[in-house]
């Protein structure tokens, strides 16, 4: 007779699940028994955050899927809240299976018992419980269905131990449901996308901003094509990077701020107002507001919009295409495009001194152009940013080749993914170079994982930006209160390239700019889990702002 572990994950196969993300608990047990029969390999980590944080990964680096993790109960699902938070920020249709304690000792206080899903529910798109051992396949099938449809986002199951151990008798042993993990496409009103055309056909200085739903809606060939025949600029945010290919004669990056201030009319491509637009405060006032989105819940966030598409944003852009054609239009913003490429072409040249500099401590955008020009001698390397400011350089020297080449954590800022990150891409993608880049302080977070990476092999490459401090943190601390005054903002020039040494991957350590190509070469000849330290220079320079 099968027990629930079993039945899990013949539901989980079903799901098309090759992988989970866990860390061992005595809870979910069963689930890896029932793994071991499907085929599903059992990737085990050093935190609960970190199971989440790749099961995240997961389902960025394979859309139309979905990714799992399973964490034991009490403190198990509290470690991995943080990890379902991030999910639910960045819309990543994921699963989390939460152990709990018997349920026949429900109340009773069983060692690691609490009320989970009270802590999940704000941020899970579903979270219930199964008590029924029968029932696991039928509520495993509700909870992806209610992860991929509309606006993706984390689902959570929780299933007591021991209905999770119970064997189910032959005769009640269930068919396992079909379970979907795309969603139906749906389409906007065609009226609207008609007042969308009018719209454009009275614009003059337009731009497109392509966000996170044009991931999750598979939409980039079509946004592409709509680009490529009205020429209109397009700029990329969140997980839009790499949907407008850096060679695209449309794609813009380092002159967004111009645009916005001149601008008639914006495109919101599954982008939200929220606080990278300012809220949409940088659109000039009398500018017209076109958004598509997956759902109608994100439309006119922060700022009127004149007209909605909602839906799946590649039927949406399908549908622009399309009623363009039918009226014969000829849509040109060439000239619009050109003006911004002249200033981009400008804003080019002033960091050309930064990037070429010699100097010691090291310049971030030295470091990262001796990353960048690395990465270009590799096959399709997948990028991953973990931290504040030398992400933040980083977004804006290396270039995203194509969608799924660059993550971050998202709108929530999780420091931390860095690892987990790169398990879960290295896992799905074995034959493409996997590659970190930290700050010193996130890397303190999850760089334990690097203990993972090398158990299970995967020759994962991390460079950290060590600047000793907290540098984001630092620079509004300081100017604002004094530079005698700082408080948690100051770090070590640890030497990390050690710690990963002893974890059995390579490190390297960097004090000069030209040790850094070959560190990297090195670390890559390795075949290891690598890690370059590198030492940068520590900026006081405070321009305003707090981050927020």
């Amino acid at each position: 007779m099968p027990h629930g572990g079993k039945l899990a994950a013949r539901a989980l196969k079903e799901a098309g699940v090759e992988v989970i993300f866990t860390l061992s608990g005595g809870h979910i047990m069963p689930l890896y028994d029932g793994c071991v029969d499907e085929g599903i390999r059992i990737v085990d980590v050093r935190h609960e955050q970190a199971a989440v944080h790749a099961a995240d990964a997961w389902a960025r680096c394979r859309p139309g899927s979905i990714g799992v993790a399973a964490i034991t109960a009490g403190p198990g699902v509290t470690d991995g809240v943080t990890g379902i938070a991030n999910a639910w920020r960045a819309n990543s249709p994921i699963l989390v299976i939460g152990g709990q304690g018997p349920f026949e000792n429900l109340r009773r206080g069983s060692l690691q018992e609490m009320d989970h899903i009270g802590v999940v529910k704000p941020i899970t798109k579903y979270a219930d419980a199964i008590y029924q051992t029968h029932r696991i396949p039928e509520y495993i099938e509700l909870a992806v269905r209610h992860a991929v449809s509309g606006i993706p986002g984390p689902a959570y199951l929780e299933i007591p131990m021991d209905v999770f151990m119970a064997d189910v008798p032959e005769e009640q042993t269930p068919k396992i449901p079909r379970i979907r993990t795309r969603a139906p496409r749906l389409s906007p009103d065609r009226a609207e996308v008609r007042e969308a055309v009018e719209l454009l056909k009275t614009a003059e200085r337009p731009m497109l901003m392509a966000g996170t739903s044009v991931k999750w809606s598979q939409a980039s060939a079509p946004l592409n094509q709509f680009l490529n025949e009205t020429k209109i600029p397009g700029y990329t945010n969140g997980m839009g990077r790499g949907t407008i290919p850096p060679d695209s004669p449309q794609f813009l990056n380092r002159s967004r701020r111009d645009a916005l201030e001149k601008i008639d009319l914006i495109i919101l491509a599954g982008t939200l107002l929220d606080f990278r637009m300012r809220f949409g405060q940088t659109i000039p006032a009398d500018a017209k507001i076109i958004q598509l989105d997956m759902d109608a819940t994100l439309i006119g966030q922060n700022r009127q919009t004149d007209v909605a598409l909602v839906g799946n944003l590649a039927n949406s852009f399908e549908l622009l295409i399309e009623e363009i054609k039918n009226q014969s239009l000829e849509l040109d913003f060439s000239s619009w495009r050109d003006q911004l490429r002249a200033i981009e072409v400008e804003a080019e040249k002033k960091i050309e001194a930064a990037l070429n500099s010699d100097e010691t401590p090291i310049d971030p955008q030295r470091m990262c152009r001796e990353v960048r020009d690395w990465l270009a001698t590799l096959e399709d390397p997948i990028v991953i940013g973990d931290g504040g400011d030398i992400v933040a350089t980083a977004a804006k020297i290396l270039p995203v080749a194509r969608e799924g080449a660059w993550m971050d954590p998202g709108p929530l800022g999780t420091l931390g993914v860095g690892m987990p990150f790169a398990l879960a891409t290295q896992l799905a993608n074995p034959d493409k170079p996997v590659v970190i880049v930290y700050g010193d302080g996130s890397f303190g977070l999850n760089g334990f994982e690097f203990d993972t990476a090398v158990r299970f092999g995967l020759p994962i490459i991390g460079i950290v930006g060590n600047d000793g401090a907290w540098g984001q943190m630092m620079r509004p601390q300081g100017a604002i209160y004094g530079w005698d005054r700082l408080q948690a903002t100051l770090l070590n020039f640890t030497r990390y390239d050690k710690v990963v040494e002893a974890l059995g991957g390579h490190g390297e350590f960097c004090e000069s700019p030209e040790e850094i190509r070959p560190a990297l070469d090195r670390a890559r000849a390795s075949g290891k889990p690598a890690l370059i330290n590198v030492v940068i220079r520590q900026d006081r320079q405070y321009k305003g702002g707090i981050y927020v």
